[in-house]
């Protein structure tokens, strides 16, 4: 999947371009509006506060931080005293296990309480009365969809794309 963002002038073409991504099979759940704040979105789907802060990139980043920082200090812990290999291995689980999820914790405290990176560069236009439209659609249609979009809608340009899914697992 990737997110696409569309920047959008007005409440009535942000509606014709949320009908296009339903027609073009792109599910109501995927689809998120932003706009600047008091705006009535009427019947569109309003963007939650995952889709608006940094959330999810820190979980992620946490988990993998906080999982090798685990694995670390397992390591140094079995180092020092001597240890059986079945403790060993235990030490190792627990510590990358109890790593991994004190980071993705503190990490998603932290991106909670910041902004989506990706939507500051928006921020300016937002204010001014535009509409952000965030869209996940399969990486193989981002084209297609783009196209069919603009087929109707010539005025929209997509600003940027990025992955939803990390590089690694």
């Amino acid at each position: 999947m990737r997110r696409i963002y569309f920047l959008v002038p007005n409440i009535n073409v942000t509606r014709r371009v949320v009908d296009e991504l339903l027609l073009a099979r792109i599910k109501e759940k995927n689809i998120h509006v932003i706009a600047k704040r008091g705006t009535p979105l009427e019947e569109l789907p309003e963007a939650s506060l995952l889709q608006k802060s940094d959330f999810v990139p820190a979980v992620q980043q946490g988990l993998t931080l906080g999982g090798t920082t685990g694995l670390l200090a397992g390591l140094v812990a079995i180092a020092l005293p001597p240890a059986a290999p079945v403790i060993a291995g235990g030490i190792l689980l627990a510590t990358a296990l109890t790593g991994a999820g004190v980071g993705a914790w503190v990490s998603g405290l932290v991106g909670m309480s910041v902004g989506n990176r990706r939507i500051k560069e928006f921020e300016d236009a937002i204010e001014s009365g535009h509409f952000l439209v965030l869209a996940d659609v399969p990486a193989d249609r981002v084209d297609k969809i783009e196209e069919r979009i603009k087929q109707h809608i010539p005025e929209i340009e997509v600003k940027t794309t990025e992955p939803t899914i990390p590089a690694f697992p």
